[in-house]
């Protein structure tokens, strides 16, 4: 084991210590930086002066060192002649000094001509147990730039930082950061300041929903459809079961027809019923169906979810929407009740209004709201006639979904829903 030491730096005296580059129990090769050590003129290297195993480092950042001072214990075979230090790029090299191999390298390779063939790209040297590979010039300005030189691409000979890597990497962590969106908070207000107030703290379920809707807010590119359904006969038909559904202990509203319509549509738009991969470069299509029923309750909005709701007819997805919606507000949903959704219907009900805009529940790429029943007069050609219309409002996100498509799945939600004949009960 030898130790490497501070060699001839000239006149120069107390240099500061700027970087250590290895730690006890790395190997290094030769000429691979030790340390990195600055005077009030320039940065330099200490390269080890052979290959073997760090066994222990004898200086901290900040030291001052002179030329003979221990600053490493390697253990392996000391060379004949230990090479000079690198001096920073640009800087004078005595004529008498022997230059680190890989400084000729990159001179030789500088002087040859240009390849016929582009060049691979450069790799990053961030890599388990990789050496950054960098001039001293190159380091410094990477500190004053506040660069991490294991995250910068080297172009030059033997995967080489220069300072136009270190620039490049700036330029564009710049532009990344001009085109990022401003997730800046809100201010703070003491509210107290205007008026009496009270604090609430949100329910667990509430606080863990908003955190999955800003979420989803954020990472899903929103586009809402509006139309209106015409449900007349729909309505005139769940009217002639009445009977029959409570006979067998069953609520039928509108939602279990929506459900219905909604898994036919899915089946012939299958680009509905899928996920974006996490790159967002491939649509994953599923093969099952099911529907996430979106129920409000006093804890906060729960999403349970009917499982192969392409199996059940009507009266049996209303009472599974039934049994799932009071299980929610009991608290009582098993956790594979709240998993595995490929669709959301929410519905509003009587409180619905005319429409709405609601949020994805990525990862998911589609959901339905639906609004308020109401009475329209509609125009039949001779004279307005009293029409039953339920407002209709697909969201959907744009990445996977364009205008068309979403267009032909709302045309096709209409057709169901207007001729109940369509789909099997």
């Amino acid at each position: 084991m030898s130790k490497v030491a501070i060699p001839d730096i000239g006149d120069a005296e107390d240099v500061e210590v700027i970087e250590i580059c290895v730690s006890p129990g790395d190997e290094v090769a030769e000429n691979d930086a030790l340390i990195v050590i600055e005077s009030d003129k320039a940065s330099m290297e200490v390269p080890a002066p052979f290959a073997g195993s760090v066994a222990e480092v004898h200086v901290a950042l900040g030291d001052r060192v002179n030329a003979g001072d221990p600053i490493a214990s390697v253990d392996g075979e000391p060379a004949a002649t230990p090479p000079a230090l690198e001096r920073p790029e640009g800087g004078a090299q005595p004529e008498s000094a022997e230059r680190p191999p890989a400084e000729r390298a990159a001179e030789a390779d500088a002087a040859r001509p240009p390849p016929l063939a582009p060049a691979p790209p450069p790799t990053p040297a961030a890599r388990a147990g990789a050496k950054v590979y960098a001039g001293p010039a190159v380091r410094r300005l990477a500190r004053e730039l506040g660069v991490d030189l294991a995250q910068v691409a080297g172009s030059g000979a033997r995967g080489r930082i220069v300072k136009d890597d270190v620039k490049a990497h700036v330029k564009q962590a710049l532009a990344a950061a001009a085109q990022a969106p401003d997730l800046t908070p809100p201010p703070a207000v003491d509210f107290s300041r205007f008026g009496e107030v009270e604090t609430v703290p949100l329910s667990r379920m509430r606080a863990k929903g908003a955190r999955n809707l800003h979420r989803a807010w954020q990472h899903v590119v929103h586009v809402t459809q509006h139309d209106d359904a015409d449900v007349t006969d729909l309505e005139a038909f769940r009217a002639t079961l009445r009977d029959e559904a409570a006979q067998k202990g069953v609520k039928l509203s509108p939602l279990p027809f929506i459900v219905k319509a909604c898994v036919i549509a899915l089946g012939e738009h299958p680009r509905f019923n899928a996920s974006l991969d996490p790159t967002a470069t491939a649509l994953i299509h599923k093969r099952y169906f099911r529907i996430g029923i979106a129920v409000d309750t006093d804890h906060g909005l729960v999403v349970p979810v009917v499982r192969d709701a392409d199996r059940l007819g009507v009266f049996a997805l209303a009472e599974e929407i039934a049994r799932l919606s009071a299980a929610a507000r009991q608290r009582g949903l098993k956790p594979e009740e709240l998993q595995g959704g490929t669709f959301t219907v929410s519905s509003l009900g009587a409180l619905g209004g005319t429409g709405f805009t609601p949020i994805v529940n990525a990862p998911e790429v589609a959901i339905l709201g639906v609004g308020r029943l109401a009475v329209r007069p509609v125009w039949s050609g001779d004279a307005f006639a009293p029409r039953q219309a339920l407002p209709l409002s697909l969201s959907y996100d744009h990445r996977a979904i364009n205008g068309a498509e979403a267009g032909r799945f709302v045309a096709t939600l209409k057709t169901l829903l207007g001729d109940v004949r369509r789909f099997g009960l």
